[in-house]
């Protein structure tokens, strides 16, 4: 089995152009700001860790028909019916109908400014030296996987090279699991238009940089 993200999109024809909106428009409905507050609320409650909440959002089955908060609430849904703080009657009832799960934190309103402008550090103290080095060519790892990954589909089995190095930051991919941090250095990888997408596509000058996690990545012989 393998899993497909908003990752692997990109380069997918039938999507339509890319339609600018303006700046500082966040929302498009009422409803949207109070499902980014549920969101919030529940995300700080410690239920589970942001690389949970955007596997459920990235692997839900019609993902590519819901708009931004709708795929957010739809995530919310999922994440709780899991942990038994709701249930289905409630969602189609639209109402509380049993007794409210305990939780280990509660977000307070008069707090949510300090904790959206503090956020949440991923980088962790390196334990090995990184494996590769700027101006090195790697090729991505290729195969499926039978979990959620952060390695767009696109890039695997493409070779770039590396032009950043990030220290060690939190493994999304086993951390959506439950396995823990697992610490990885990470990287910018930079490939050609060309690389991605064949010589036979229009050019436009362009590369594309993708940031990767050590063991997304294989030397180049």
């Amino acid at each position: 089995m393998s899993y497909t993200t908003k990752a692997d999109l990109g380069g997918q024809p039938g999507f339509g152009p890319v339609t600018p909106e303006p700046e500082g428009e966040l929302f498009h409905a009422a409803w949207e700001p109070r499902a980014l507050a549920l969101t919030l609320a529940m995300g700080a409650t410690g239920s589970w860790n942001i690389d949970a909440s955007r596997a459920v959002r990235e692997t839900l089955p019609d993902y590519r028909d819901l708009s931004y908060y709708q795929i957010w609430l739809a995530a919310l849904e999922q994440l709780m019916l899991q942990r038994g703080q709701i249930f289905p009657d409630e969602i189609a009832a639209g109402e509380i109908r049993h007794a409210a799960a305990p939780v280990a934190r509660v977000l307070q309103a008069a707090n949510v400014p300090a904790v959206l402008a503090k956020g949440s550090a991923t980088e962790r103290p390196a334990t090995s030296p990184a494996r590769f080095a700027i101006g090195q060519p790697v090729r991505m790892h290729r195969g499926k996987v039978d979990h959620h990954t952060r390695l767009p589909g696109y890039v695997q089995g493409k070779q770039g090279v590396i032009a950043h190095l990030h220290g060690a930051h939190v493994f999304a991919d086993a951390n959506a699991q439950g396995l823990g941090e697992q610490p990885q250095w990470l990287y910018t990888v930079v490939f050609d238009e060309a690389e991605l997408w064949g010589d036979g596509a229009p050019r436009q000058n362009l590369s594309v940089s993708v940031d990767a996690w050590e063991s997304y990545l294989e030397a180049v012989a």
